[in-house]
């Protein structure tokens, strides 16, 4: 069966690839803006030659050049602040965190888009919290000062990204194109711009120490941030709510078998039901009763 003519398969296959993106962050020796940086620096590269090779036109409404602005600097501390929260938590739990922004735009489609959300997805954020509360434990104050920062952090990462997803739907709005390839590159490129400076302003370095590291931060950029991107963008205009919201479901879900699978992350049956509970919460909170349709990191 051809990937091009079945949508779920590629919605599948962009869930699984960028599912992978927090194991490319754990396996290199940069820092955090640093992988960060080469992720869009990378991505941006595909993205260019893929619509350089199909002879693309990159033309876009003037206000949305100014929205892809605020989408890449929202994207740019989605980054900054997720890979520090894989750095001290690990790639599934921070994974996790990211995806609570379905409850952000949730919050957001309220106050600034009128739309009120079913009595189902109301009764997932506390779910989605509860769950949370047994994977970190209920008594905050004992867990470790790095861990309670990489919780903050994944938190933070959530509200960043959900600011990123209301731009990008912004700069969308009068764009005659399916799939966003362009608007996708443009972010891609501002946010390479901005993450150097992030890494520059911090006093880190851009160097490469390995081949390893450079083949992990290729596939990462190329694999994960572009091919990921595109085969789920692709995809969302052909398959439904509720198999979208299961793409959203797989990516931490797979995220978190990864960080067990190639880290040796010790899962007791608490954090497991707790894991369970909030991928639970977050599919039916990624439900929405219209067509609106969530990303997915």
């Amino acid at each position: 069966m051809k990937i091009k003519n079945n949508p779920r398969l590629r919605l599948f296959i962009g869930a699984a690839l960028i599912s992978l993106s927090p194991v490319w962050v754990k396996l290199v020796d940069v820092p955090p803006s640093t992988s960060g940086f080469y992720r869009v620096l990378f991505g941006s590269a595909a993205l260019v030659v893929y619509l350089l090779i199909t002879r693309k036109r990159m033309t876009l409404p003037k206000r949305a050049w100014f929205m892809l602005t605020v989408a890449a600097l929202f994207f740019a501390l989605d980054l900054w602040f997720w890979h520090r929260s894989i750095n001290y938590v690990g790639p599934g739990l921070s994974t996790l965190l990211a995806n609570f922004q379905v409850f952000i735009m949730m919050i957001a489609g309220v106050v600034f888009l009128k739309q009120m959300p079913r009595l189902i997805q109301i009764l997932a954020v506390p779910m989605a919290l509860f769950g949370l509360s047994l994977i970190v434990g209920l008594d905050w104050n004992e867990l470790p000062d790095d861990y309670q920062l990489g919780v903050i952090f994944g938190l933070l990462t959530a509200v960043a990204y959900a600011g990123y997803l209301l731009s990008l739907r912004q700069a969308r709005q009068e764009s005659p194109y399916g799939v966003p390839v362009r608007e996708m590159a443009v972010v891609s490129i501002i946010c390479t711009v901005m993450m150097a400076a992030s890494v520059f302003g911090e006093g880190e370095s851009l160097r490469i120490l390995s081949y390893p590291d450079f083949g992990w931060l290729v596939a990462y950029g190329v694999l994960s941030h572009s091919l990921g991107g595109l085969f789920i963008a692709s995809s969302l205009p052909q398959v439904t709510t509720a198999e979208a919201g299961l793409a959203l479901l797989l990516q931490p879900a797979l995220s978190f078998g990864w960080d067990v699978l190639f880290f040796g992350r010790p899962m007791t049956a608490t954090e497991l039901a707790g894991a369970s509970i909030a991928l639970i919460a977050i599919y039916l909170g990624s439900r929405p009763s219209s067509k609106q349709i969530q990303g997915a990191r």
